[in-house]
């Protein structure tokens, strides 16, 4: 009994020593917790001002919960799809050929492109079975808001990619965490006016803001807001290019430390 009391204590110190040495870790316990009263908080102020929202609200909510999962499906396919070449420790065998990092990083924008088709596509269909919501009758604009929002989740994608390369496979809960951090700030479900002015500020500078204000004035109002459509591409242009020079830099970083082999916690 004492040697098995032990054992356990053991490996309860071996978890706890991961978890201090980790401060993604660290900050995941707070974080989920705290980004959902953030997100909800907000939503609700909007609403106790604007009752007349929720008159037509179920439609636009539902195009507001498709779009997320584009940009959530496109980050993750890129982040995700990485990390299993990490798991398998197989980054090794795959730059032991002539495949450079930025063929590795366009191969994973088109399998991220791929799953993300796939999984919005069931998930629009699901929306226009269930509820009778045909998100597709947007038209060519769908396309401009489904190119926006897939391009800044591939920008995250690589910069969370990147700091696993850096900080070992510890940093890999901000696949999850990086997404949601900017969620409260995208005005997915209420406009960025709701926000505190600081954080006004910072919306601006976020291509999604401009996406989801282009999708609510089409909704409400019928009216396509090509300004907002080429503010979040130039924004994206600028992200996807400072993502693609934050995950070159950290491979090569990691292919001189000897990190592609041994990558771990």
């Amino acid at each position: 009994m004492m040697g098995s009391l032990r054992r356990i204590g053991a490996m309860i110190e071996r978890y706890v020593y991961l978890l201090k040495g980790s401060w993604p870790r660290i900050i995941e316990l707070a974080y989920w917790p705290t980004m959902q009263i953030v997100l909800w908080g907000f939503l609700s102020e909007y609403l106790v001002h604007h009752s007349s929202y929720l008159a037509q609200a179920s439609g636009v909510l539902l195009a507001a919960a498709l779009l997320w999962d584009v940009m959530f499906r496109g980050q993750l396919g890129v982040s995700v799809v990485f990390f299993e070449e990490l798991y398998s420790r197989n980054l090794g065998h795959l730059f032991a050929s002539p495949l450079r990092a930025y063929e590795l990083a366009g191969a994973l924008f088109v399998i991220s492109l791929l799953r993300t088709l796939v999984g919005s596509g069931m998930a629009a269909l699901f929306a226009y079975w269930f509820y009778h919501f045909p998100i597709w009758e947007m038209g060519v604009v769908l396309a401009a808001l489904f190119m926006n929002l897939i391009v800044m989740g591939w920008s995250i994608g690589l910069v969370v990619a990147g700091l696993v390369l850096r900080y070992g496979l510890g940093a890999e809960n901000l696949a999850w965490a990086a997404i949601f951090a900017i969620a409260p700030l995208s005005g997915i479900y209420y406009p960025i006016s709701v926000l505190p002015q600081v954080l006004q500020v910072v919306a601006h500078g976020l291509p999604a803001a401009y996406v989801f204000m282009a999708m609510r004035a089409l909704m409400f109002h019928h009216v396509v807001l090509y300004g907002a459509l080429w503010k979040a591409a130039a924004l994206n242009v600028v992200y996807l290019g400072l993502g693609l020079a934050v995950f070159l830099r950290t491979f090569r970083d990691a292919r001189v430390h000897g990190r592609l082999l041994n990558l771990g916690e």
